[in-house]
C-alpha cells in the first residue's frame, strides 16, 4: 500500500526519469518506440526502485547490455525476411528481449526481499507488518515474473524461450543454496574454493545476463558461434561486475572501517583458501565480540593483509580481459566501444 501511494504521489517524477533514461537510450542505440502514456505498471517499477533505493547502487544495466550487444553483433546474413522490423541496429524483439530480463531481475529481487519470520528480533518492528510485506514481496514479484513470462512467450521462439527459462532455473538454484547456508546453525562462512564460489556466482548473478545475450544472438538468427561470443561477454563481464562489488569494502576509500561485509565475498573465500579452514574460522572467532557482534574492522585488516584482496583483483581483471576478447569477434562499432567501457570500469581499481 506504501509503495502504490509512493507512486500516484511521485508520478510525475518517475515519468521524468523514464524520459530521461530514453533520451539517453536513444543517442546511443537510437529511437525508443515506447508510449509512455500507455506503459503498463510493471515496467515503471524499475525506475520506482531506483527513487526509494540509492541509484547508484542500482544500475539497470542488464537491458542496456542486451542491446549493445544486439547492435554490435549488427544484423545477420542468414536472415534477412523480417529486417525491416530492425531500428538502428537492433530488432524489435530484441528490444523487448531487453525489457524482459530486466522485468526478470527486478522479480527475483522483489523475491529477496522476503524475511525470516522465525529470526526477527522486537526490534525489527510489529510480526504483522512483516507478514503482510512478506506476501506483498511474493505477490508482486510473481506478478512481474509472470509478465515477463507472457512477453517472453510472444517472441515465438523455442530456443530463446528455453534459454530464458533455464535462466530464471540457474536463478532459483543459486538463490536456494545462498538461503539454505545461510539458514544453517553456526555456519559463519562457507567452506568452499573459489572454483565452487564461481559456479555459485554464475548461477545467481551470471547466467541471465549470458543467456539474455545469447538469446537476442538467437532472435537475430546469428551462427551458434556469434551466439557463443554473446554468451562468453555477458558471463565474464557480469562475473567481473560480481567481483568489483565484493572488492569495494576493500579498495574503496571512503567506506567506513565498521562497514560489515559478506563473508562468503570473493576476497574472503580467496582468503580463506590461502589461510586454511581452521586458521579463517580462527580469525572469525577472534573478531566476534560479546552477544556475537562482528569486528568487521578487524576482519578487513585480516583479510587485506593476506593475499585474498589482491587475487580477487587479478581475478577480476582476468574475466574482463576474457570479455573483452570476445568481442573482438564484433566488428567495430560505437556499441562495441560501449561494451569495452563498460568491463573497464568494472576492472578499474584506482
Amino acid at each position: 500500500m506504501f509503495l502504490l501511494q509512493w507512486i500516484t504521489l511521485n508520478y510525475s517524477e518517475i515519468l521524468l526519469s523514464w524520459l530521461d533514461m530514453k533520451s539517453f537510450l536513444s543517442t546511443l542505440i537510437g529511437p525508443v518506440k515506447m508510449d509512455c502514456e500507455n506503459m503498463p505498471f510493471f515496467f515503471f517499477f524499475p525506475f520506482c526502485r531506483g527513487f526509494v533505493y540509492d541509484s547508484r547502487n542500482n544500475l539497470q544495466m542488464r537491458g542496456l547490455v542486451i542491446l549493445l550487444v544486439s547492435k554490435a553483433a549488427g544484423p545477420s546474413t542468414a536472415e534477412l525476411s523480417f529486417q525491416h522490423n530492425m531500428v538502428s541496429g537492433i530488432y524489435s524483439s530484441q528490444r523487448s528481449l531487453a525489457e524482459i530480463t530486466e522485468l526478470i531481475h527486478t522479480a527475483f529481487l522483489v523475491h529477496r526481499g522476503i524475511v525470516n519470520i522465525g529470526e526477527l528480533k522486537s526490534c525489527d518492528g510489529p510480526l504483522k507488518d512483516m507478514q503482510f510485506g512478506n506476501k506483498m514481496a511474493v505477490l508482486s514479484g510473481d506478478f512481474l515474473l509472470a509478465n515477463a513470462c507472457t512477453s517472453l512467450a510472444q517472441l515465438q521462439n523455442t530456443k530463446v524461450v528455453e534459454l530464458i527459462s533455464s535462466a530464471i532455473g540457474d536463478l532459483v538454484q543459486g538463490i536456494y543454496y545462498e538461503n539454505s547456508k545461510s539458514s544453517e546453525e553456526n555456519c559463519l562462512t562457507d567452506d568452499i574454493s573459489i572454483s565452487r564460489w564461481k559456479e555459485q556466482v554464475f548461477l545467481s548473478h551470471s547466467a541471465l545476463l549470458a543467456k539474455s545475450c545469447q538469446a537476442a544472438m538467437e532472435l537475430a538468427k546469428h551462427s551458434a558461434e556469434i551466439q557463443d561470443v554473446a554468451f562468453q561477454y555477458g558471463k565474464h563481464m557480469s562475473m567481473s561486475h560480481k567481483l568489483h562489488s565484493d572488492l569495494q569494502p576493500f579498495v574503496k576509500e571512503s567506506s567506513s572501517d565498521t562497514m560489515a561485509f559478506s563473508l562468503n565475498s570473493a576476497p574472503a573465500v580467496l582468503h580463506q583458501e590461502f589461510l586454511g579452514r581452521e586458521a579463517w574460522i580462527k580469525q572469525i572467532r577472534e573478531a566476534q565480540g560479546k552477544g556475537n557482534t562482528m569486528d568487521y574492522k578487524k576482519l578487513r585488516e585480516a583479510i587485506k593483509a593476506g593475499k585474498g584482496v589482491t587475487s580477487a583483483i587479478d581475478l577480476c581483471r582476468c574475466h574482463g580481459n576474457r570479455a573483452l576478447a570476445a568481442l573482438e569477434r564484433f566488428p567495430p562499432s560505437e556499441a562495441r566501444a560501449a561494451l569495452a567501457n563498460i568491463v573497464c570500469a568494472v576492472t578499474r581499481f584506482s
